[in-house]
């Protein structure tokens, strides 16, 4: 386990404030300790704790100093924040029981309304040897809700080169159809007790007509685009775009069972369907945290990440989820900082 300490100064004219930090590094939480109802005169569970193991697997507890103003910011993201709140004991009644975790507080809406913005993509062969961009470097949004994007010269799949069927990615490319805001939802369960385990998450890619009706027309949009004429030395002259669809679905995009031709855009949709690690949802705000992030019905506890988020932004949501760390941090702070 690594610790390291830091300030972080707050202006509060004319002077700065200096506030210790102490920052612990490879470890991971396992759970939030939190004091049930009616125990210590409390009308409401309160956060008091933290427990995690190091890197060499021993346990520790971290507990707040018990001040007013003291609380837990729980930042696991969409996949993680959902599960620790369960293995904490607030969660759906039904999960909780089913693993013997006592019940903290009965919140029926965590791990609900999953969602993650669904890709898919087609590989353009080239007759020219492509400029290798393995980072997107250009983003085309249309008016029907798709993000249109793409890369070149690199294997992005990291795949035998032999699924590409005699071509290969230093000539060619790949272009991106994602739906933006999409209304398939899905859910997240745990497993077992063991944090360590992944939890079993469903996003019910494109069930939602609308959000597939979005795909086919991003395919539509990426077939009309190779076959433009400032595209044209880029694609090979005699490939169609069924060619390039079959093409496509021998590609191990998901582990999906299908076959290896596409016989409509739908189908393609749904058959080469994956995802770009958006996740987001399963502590929704309104439904499980308030307007500031704290977890509705429990005292000293906040979840501040992707799993608040009722929508992800069709490109990459980092830039927005460390804006959304800043203000909150800035905020608590500052009401800190005034209530003294």
């Amino acid at each position: 386990m690594l610790n390291f300490r830091c300030r972080i100064k707050i202006k509060k004219s004319p002077n700065f404030i200096q506030i210790p930090i102490v920052v612990i590094l490879y470890r991971s939480t396992h759970k939030v300790l939190c004091l049930p109802i009616l125990r210590m005169g409390r009308s409401r569970p309160r956060a008091y704790g933290v427990v995690f193991k190091d890197t060499l697997g021993k346990k520790h507890v971290a507990y707040l100093k018990g001040r007013k103003k003291d609380e837990i910011i729980l930042s696991a993201g969409a996949l993680g924040s959902p599960q620790l709140l369960m293995l904490s004991g607030i969660g759906p009644k039904d999960q909780l029981d089913a693993h013997n975790i006592k019940v903290v507080l009965e919140q029926p809406f965590v791990g609900q309304d999953m969602a993650d913005n669904p890709l898919n993509m087609l590989f353009i062969p080239s007759p020219i040897v492509v400029e290798p961009s393995l980072l997107v470097q250009v983003v085309g949004i249309t008016s029907f809700g798709s993000y249109i994007e793409a890369s070149g010269g690199f294997d992005i799949l990291f795949a035998n080169l032999s699924v590409y069927q005699g071509y290969t990615p230093e000539k060619g490319g790949f272009i991106y159809e994602k739906v933006n805001g999409p209304l398939s939802k899905g859910d997240l369960k745990i497993v077992n007790r063991n944090p360590a385990d992944n939890p079993s998450v469903t996003f019910n890619y494109l069930t939602e007509p609308e959000d597939l009706q979005k795909c086919v027309k991003g395919i539509e949009t990426i077939l009309k685009t190779a076959n433009s004429e400032a595209f044209s030395k880029y694609k090979l002259a005699n490939m169609t775009d069924q060619d390039i669809l079959n093409l496509n679905m021998k590609l191990p995009y998901n582990m999906i069972p299908h076959g290896n031709t596409s016989t409509s855009l739908k189908q393609h949709c749904k058959d080469t369907v994956r995802t770009i690690w958006h996740y987001h949802g399963g502590c929704h705000i309104g439904k499980v945290v308030d307007d500031e992030y704290k977890v509705l019905g429990v005292d000293s506890l906040r979840v501040i990440d992707g799993s608040t988020l009722l929508n992800s932004p069709g490109t990459n949501p980092q830039a927005s989820l460390l804006m959304l760390g800043r203000y909150m941090g800035v905020t608590i702070l500052s009401q800190r900082i005034a209530g003294e």
